[in-house]
C-alpha cells in the first residue's frame, strides 16, 4: 500500500501528532507514506515546490519528535479548493470549476492507493468529493471550533479552550485594577463551543455565541447591575460568529472559492457597550493565538488515536469514512454524514444551564 497524508484548512494543535502516528502505524505495516504539501497544492502545483516537488516521503526520521509541536510539518491552506477552483474569465470576472477528477488522476499517476485527509468540514467535503470520483479516502476530524458532527470531540479544541481560558484569566487582573469592561473575541464561526467553555471556566460575566442571538441592552444591564453591587468591571466573551437579534454578523470579506471572512465583532460589541453603559470598554482579540503552540496532552492523545485508527481503517478496507470519537472507542462513520450538518451548542446543554445559574448573560 502507498498512502498519502494531507492537512487542509486552518492549523490546529495536534496535527503533527496525527501525522506522526499515522506514518508510524503505516510503516509498521510495510506501507509507503507520502506527505502532500499545503493541502493538495503540492500534488496539483509541484513546480511551486522546487526543493521537494510538492510531496515528501514520510519516514521514521522525518516524523521523529514532532508530536509535541504545534502547526503542521506538511503545511496547510484554505485556498484553491479543487472542487471549486477559482478561474478568472476573459472579462476579468471570476468563476469556479470542479477539478476533482483531474486531482484523482494525479493521485493515480503518483501511484497513491489511498488518502488520509486531515481537516475540518471544508477539507472533509473535498475528501467526500474525491471519494465519489474514485479515490479511497479516510478523513480525520480537525477543527478547534469542535463543530463537526458524528464525533464527540475534534483535536485542537481542548488546547484552544485552555489558551482562551488563560487569556481571560490574565485580563481579569487588569479589568479589576482599572474598573474596565473587556470584550474578549475568540474563534468560533458558527459554533460557540470555545467561547462557552472558556467563558464559563474563567468566570466571564457575559458570553455571546452564534447559537443565541444577542441584544446588547441585556448585556449592558448585566454590566450596570454589577456596578450597582460594587463590581465595577466585567468580562464579555464573544465568538467571532456571534450574531445580533436582527441577524447581523461581522463579515469583513469573501474571496472566490473561500468561505466568508469574519472579524471585528469584538470591536463592534465594545463600541456599542460603551454607548449603552458609559463605561470604558477595551477589546482583546485572541484570534490565531488559539491555533498555535504546544498541543495539550488530550489533543496529542486524540491525535494518536485518530491517526492510528485511520491506518487501521484502510487495512480493514474502509473508504469514504471519517474516524470519530464515540467513547470509549474511535469508530468509523460515513464522510457524508459527518459533513451533512454542523455540531453546534445545544441550547439545553448543562453548561448553558450552569452559566445561567451563575448569572452569566447570553444577551437574550
Amino acid at each position: 500500500m502507498r498512502i498519502a497524508i494531507s492537512t487542509g484548512g486552518g492549523d490546529a494543535p495536534g496535527l503533527n501528532s496525527v501525522i506522526r502516528s499515522a506514518t508510524l502505524a503505516a510503516l509498521r505495516r510495510g506501507w509507503d507514506v507520502i506527505g502532500i504539501r499545503d493541502g493538495f497544492n503540492g500534488l496539483m502545483f509541484p513546480d511551486e515546490y522546487p526543493e521537494s516537488g510538492g510531496t515528501i516521503t514520510l519516514t521514521r526520521e522525518y516524523v521523529r519528535g514532532i508530536g509535541h509541536l504545534g502547526g503542521t510539518v506538511l503545511g496547510s491552506t484554505n485556498r484553491g479548493n479543487p472542487t471549486e477552483f477559482p478561474v478568472q474569465q476573459a472579462d476579468g470576472s471570476w468563476t469556479t470549476e470542479d477539478r476533482s477528477e483531474e486531482l484523482v488522476g494525479m493521485f493515480r499517476e503518483a501511484g497513491i492507493d489511498a488518502l488520509i485527509t486531515i481537516g475540518g468540514d471544508g477539507s472533509l467535503a473535498i475528501g467526500q468529493k474525491l471519494s465519489d470520483v474514485g479515490l479511497r479516502v479516510i478523513g480525520v476530524p480537525k477543527t478547534i471550533d469542535n463543530d463537526l458532527a458524528m464525533t464527540d470531540a475534534t483535536f485542537g479544541f481542548d488546547t484552544a479552550v485552555d489558551v482562551a481560558t488563560e487569556g481571560i484569566d490574565r485580563l481579569f487582573t487588569t479589568a479589576t485594577s482599572h474598573s474596565r469592561v473587556f470584550v474578549v473575541e475568540v474563534m468560533g464561526r458558527y459554533a460557540g463551543w470555545i467561547a462557552l467553555n472558556s467563558g464559563v471556566a474563567a468566570g466571564a460575566h457575559a458570553i455571546l455565541i452564534p447559537e443565541i442571538p444577542y441584544d446588547l441592552t441585556r448585556v449592558a444591564e448585566t454590566i450596570l447591575g454589577r456596578e450597582a453591587r460594587g463590581a465595577r468591571f466585567a468580562i464579555v466573551v464573544v465568538a467571532e460568529g456571534a450574531r445580533a437579534v436582527d441577524g447581523r454578523r461581522s463579515v469583513i470579506g469573501k474571496s472566490v472559492g473561500q468561505a466568508e471572512r469574519l472579524g471585528g465583532i469584538g470591536a463592534q460589541v465594545a463600541s456599542e457597550l460603551e454607548e449603552l453603559t458609559g463605561k470604558e470598554v477595551r477589546t482583546m482579540v485572541l484570534g490565531h493565538l488559539l491555533r498555535g503552540g504546544t498541543p495539550s496532552s488530550l489533543d496529542r492523545l486524540l491525535g494518536v488515536r485518530f491517526g492510528t485508527a485511520a491506518v487501521r481503517g484502510l487495512e480493514l478496507g474502509h473508504r469514504g469514512v471519517m474516524v470519530a470519537l464515540q467513547p470509549p472507542h474511535v469508530s468509523y462513520v460515513p464522510l457524508v454524514s459527518a459533513i451533512s450538518k454542523m455540531r453546534v451548542v445545544p441550547l439545553d446543554c448543562d453548561t448553558i444551564d450552569a452559566a445561567r445559574d451563575l448569572g452569566i448573560s447570553f444577551g437574550d
